[in-house]
């Protein structure tokens, strides 16, 4: 009795999910025709999509490192060479 309790719960399960998949084209077979309507439904969301990328305002490049490193590199001055006095021996 318990199997056949479990086959009628497996089965309520299961036909639900396999009524949920897509119909996958098999190898050589050849994808439908589209309807009028479908084509026309493509081209009014593809024609959204590139008035939708017109909208996007210029960006500047982005630098994450901009305020670590500063605008321009700065020029460090080399320390002067300390003259030295040396005692001289009156060439």
């Amino acid at each position: 009795m318990r199997v056949v309790a479990i086959a009628v719960i497996a089965a309520f399960l299961a036909g639900p999910a396999l009524a949920q998949q897509k119909n996958i084209p098999k190898y050589g077979e050849l994808d439908k025709d589209k309807t009028p309507e479908e084509k026309q439904a493509e081209r009014d969301a593809e024609k959204a999509y590139q008035r939708s990328l017109g909208n996007i305002p210029a960006q500047k490049p982005v630098d994450p490192w901009g305020n670590v490193r500063g605008d321009a590199p700065k020029e460090t001055k080399a320390p002067a060479a300390k003259k030295t006095k040396t005692g001289s021996s009156g060439n």
